[in-house]
């Protein structure tokens, strides 16, 4: 899911990628849920009740995609509430410095399950978009820093802290780097567009196409 701003204010959210691993299993991460409603018949979703149906109240946490469509806006089946790492306290230890926090133990997915809970209309939704391009633009410049200084180096260390939106960034510096180095010592006779800037070009020519710009 892209973010971008429109002449309204608000943000536009891109469908899913539907062939993308990466974006199924950012799916697949829970949210904290309340019943809005009584369901019956699955009263086996709450280990820790034995009746036969979901109360109303009841309190679980289900997998986003399941979220989404029991909170659509001709369901309201469920309430949500953001993941902790997405609350207000967690938002001001990004702000002070994003470049300590080990995104990959918070969440491996951070980014993409973050762009998610915008499709959510909370109260937070600006304040999460806000932070989430923050983080990124703030930990963008340490993570080409690291892959630039690192070439051929065992980088298990420097990586591990990096959510997976991050290590692909790393290894795309990585990649342009060594090919850098092979056109300048003629090892190769041209360079060539990489495959996340024709990718991110094929998106926003999609973006013009569907009057989202």
């Amino acid at each position: 899911m892209s973010l971008s701003g429109n002449s309204s204010g608000k943000i536009s959210r891109s469908n899913e990628n539907y062939f993308s691993i990466d974006d199924i299993i950012a799916t697949q991460e829970k949210i904290p849920c309340k019943f809005e409603v009584a369901v019956p018949h699955l009263g086996y979703l709450d280990q820790s009740s034995d009746s036969e149906d979901v109360a109303v109240g009841t309190k679980l946490e289900l997998p986003y995609w399941l979220a989404q469509s029991l909170c659509g806006r001709r369901k309201h089946t469920v309430s949500v509430e953001l993941p902790k790492v997405y609350r207000e306290s967690y938002r001001e230890i990004f702000d002070a410095d994003a470049t300590v926090v080990d995104l990959h133990k918070l969440g491996p997915y951070f980014y993409l399950f973050g762009t998610r809970l915008l499709h959510f209309e909370h109260p937070d939704s600006a304040d999460i978009a806000k932070n989430l391009l923050q983080t990124f633009q703030t930990r963008f410049r340490m993570i080409m820093d690291m892959s630039q200084n690192s070439f051929n180096e065992d980088v298990t260390q420097l990586t591990q802290k990096l959510d997976e939106t991050e290590r692909t960034i790393f290894d795309v510096g990585q990649q342009g780097l060594n090919d850098f180095q092979q056109w300048e010592t003629r090892q190769v006779d041209k360079l060539t567009t990489s495959m996340m800037v024709a990718n991110h070009r094929k998106r926003k020519r999609a973006q013009v196409d569907d009057g989202q710009e």
